[in-house]
């Protein structure tokens, strides 16, 4: 038997304590803490607890203590994109109303690669500025276009066009990535390590210069989050609630899209967090999106640096595994389980 999800704030939500949603988000933010201190645990060098406290105090007097203040930015980038990709994930799903709505999935992530890639190799742009400026461009023109082939044809945009225009759309501009990286060997193998996904190749300065473009992003969403509970109930019915249904849609999209295209340039394309998180999030928190936005991004957050934990652990050598990876072998299988369990029409 199968059934249509709904994010509609109905008896439900009313009914769970605003203590129990508290609870929850204290339960995240602790989470958060423990995987970072396991994730500045975790490498090539064994460290000891008394080893991560010292190096967050200050002290990088042994080779342990130093190989934990480089691992501080890796830790800090996990956290800011899985954030950033939840929190895209949850707005998209909210704006198009379909429970696979996710970066990777409707070809966003991808559009923001094949932006940068585009840049680097025929305009040798490396500029980070540049390149995070392509990015966002790139998803924005990846989101336009998956929007106008799932639009076509009768019932408009439904969930399933879109589902299904994402997942070509992706496809072919995977294919055209390639194309463009294949015969640039110089370029090849750099290329190769971002395309997979990951954080291992942190650095401050380009967190800084990211942070306040995903805070942007982040901004946005958050503020569309009151009009994200009236698309739920449907077009007519938030018109008829006074919503206006085309600007905030619009606006919500664009904070996806800064979110999704700022993750991608400064990380790679890694897929599924905003897939699995929002879901795991609304059976927690329930579906009204002021309390599930930024659970989303706890949550993602704490996904991601639990996926670079693993990685490391799986593989503690030079041969990590990418978290790009891990949260694929996450998402995968979560994936075929909607499709399987629910009519993807609607939310």
């Amino acid at each position: 038997m199968t059934t249509t999800a709904t994010i509609a704030p109905g008896a439900a939500d009313l009914r769970r304590p605003v203590v129990v949603r508290t609870l929850w988000l204290l339960v995240g933010l602790a989470v958060i803490v423990v995987l970072s201190i396991l994730s500045l645990s975790f490498g090539v060098r064994a460290v000891t607890v008394d080893d991560v406290f010292a190096a967050l105090a200050g002290q990088d007097d042994t080779l342990s203590q130093a190989a934990i203040i480089k691992r501080i930015p890796r830790t800090v980038l996990a956290i800011v994109v899985g954030a950033a990709l939840a929190l895209s994930g949850a707005t998209m799903q909210a704006v198009t109303r379909n429970p696979v709505a996710d970066p990777g999935i409707l070809g966003v992530s991808n559009g923001a690669s094949l932006a940068v890639v585009f840049g680097l190799a025929f305009f040798g742009l490396t500029d980070p500025y540049g390149q995070m400026a392509l990015a966002i461009s790139g998803a924005a023109l990846a989101a336009a276009f998956v929007y106008s082939v799932g639009s076509l044809g009768r019932g408009g945009a439904t969930p399933l066009k879109l589902a299904l225009a994402g997942a070509a759309t992706s496809a072919a501009f995977a294919s055209l990535i390639s194309a463009i990286m294949l015969p640039r060997v110089d370029l090849l193998q750099a290329f190769q390590s971002w395309q997979v996904g990951g954080v291992g190749g942190a650095e401050w300065p380009r967190i800084a210069f990211t942070l306040p473009v995903l805070a942007v992003g982040a901004l946005i969403c958050f503020a569309s989050s009151r009009g994200m509970n009236s698309l739920a109930l449907g077009d007519d019915m938030a018109a008829g609630l006074g919503e206006h249904v085309f600007r905030t849609r619009l606006v919500s999209a664009v904070g996806a899209v800064i979110l999704a295209g700022a993750a991608t340039a400064i990380a790679g394309p890694i897929g599924f967090v905003g897939l699995v998180v929002p879901h795991a999030c609304r059976m927690l928190v329930g579906t009204d999106h002021r309390w599930l936005l930024p659970f989303s991004a706890l949550a993602g957050a704490a996904l991601l640096v639990a996926s670079d934990v693993i990685g490391r652990v799986i593989a503690p050598s030079s041969e990590e595994i990418q978290v790009g990876i891990i949260t694929a072998v996450i998402g995968a299988p979560f994936f075929i389980w909607i499709v399987r369990r629910q009519k993807v029409r609607e939310l």
